[in-house]
């Protein structure tokens, strides 16, 4: 029989609901136990069989919990990740890792000397188009990347009340929540950048938080663009990418979030399999011959997150998403506000 890990989710917001409890539930390596909800029960109304309690606190004392998830506003994410550890729990933290390089530094540590491994959310990764870019890359069919460039727009003029990633508080804002999307992405593609450049911006009426950016980071041969906003009522092109071999230009955003916002479960043959209209276009030279063709975009797999923590915790796996790169995710923000 497969071992199972006994895990707990801190938070029932749109991260519990939507980005991890559907994995939980339907890998079968995880044993769903016990969910915090401060005020509702919302997640008893899915999975039944779930322990409802109101106070994280009651996880630390829970000998039977191995795994606890930080699914909470990003300013909670170091202390409830570092008790966690601290009281022999492994932990998965949503991304944004922490607020601050020296949080990140402190859980990285505490990590080290507990002998409890830290897993952070970096689930756009298994996005199908950013799989597609890396494999259209890493295959050299757009030669040496001269310019890439990486959107995650939105249209939300209007502001929610009540609403923490609304609000002035650390960590709040779009560079801390999309943007640890973007900037993890190009790292993994091309590692630090030797500089970088910002323009940040609050354009929706009254809010008080940045709700569009621009991030540049330089490289000896390329030039990467990251850029997010949420007043962008027809969005352009996905990714753009220019290499001395040709381009790619990919519309479009991967199903998976929307699929499992309207309730599905992430399982069965066509999860993660994007429309034929959203294929993205590679565009290369041949012979002195241009060719212009659609390029089928991989299936994305927000699992596979789930089936590394499972292979790091059982199997001494290693981890795909190190704490390390997401601590540089963490400093690579902070850039971008000192230099904006």
């Amino acid at each position: 029989m497969e071992q199972r890990i006994n895990t707990a989710i801190i938070g029932f917001g749109l991260s519990g609901r939507v980005f991890h409890a559907p994995f939980v539930h339907t890998h079968p390596g995880f044993n769903l136990k016990k969910v915090v909800e401060r005020h509702n029960s919302q997640s008893k109304k899915i999975y039944p069989y779930v322990e409802v309690v109101r106070d994280y606190t009651d996880l630390l004392k829970d000998e039977n919990i191995d795994l606890i998830v930080v699914a909470t506003e990003n300013t909670l994410h170091h202390r409830m990740a570092k008790e966690s550890l601290l009281a022999g729990k492994n932990v998965i933290v949503e991304k944004p890792f922490t607020v601050t390089t020296a949080e990140a530094e402190d859980l990285i540590e505490v990590s080290e000397k507990t002998g409890k491994k830290i897993f952070v959310y970096q689930n756009r990764r298994w996005d199908g188009d950013f799989l597609t870019v890396k494999k259209i890359i890493n295959h050299g069919l757009l030669g040496d990347i001269q310019y890439y460039e990486a959107h995650f727009d939105r249209y939300k003029p209007g502001l929610t009340p009540g609403k923490w990633r609304d609000e002035k508080k650390p960590g709040g804002g779009i560079l801390y929540d999309l943007g640890s999307h973007l900037i993890d992405q190009a790292l993994q593609l091309f590692g630090k950048p030797e500089n970088i450049i910002s323009d940040i911006q609050s354009q929706r009426d009254g809010s008080i938080v940045d709700d569009y950016f621009r991030l540049e980071m330089f490289y000896p041969e390329t030039k990467v663009v990251l850029t997010a906003g949420m007043m962008v009522k027809e969005p352009g092109p996905r990714f753009i990418i220019h290499g001395t071999a040709g381009s790619f230009i990919k519309y479009g955003i991967d199903p998976q979030e929307e699929a499992l916002a309207s309730g599905k479960m992430p399982q069965g043959e066509n999860w993660g399999v994007e429309d034929e209209k959203n294929w993205g276009f590679l565009i290369t030279e041949s012979d002195d011959e241009q060719v212009d063709g659609r390029i089928v975009t991989e299936p994305g797999n927000y699992m596979g997150f789930y089936e590394n923590v499972y292979d790091v915790l059982i199997n001494n796996g290693v981890r795909d998403v190190k704490p390390d790169e997401a601590k540089e995710v963490i400093k690579i923000i902070e850039m971008a506000f000192e230099v904006c």
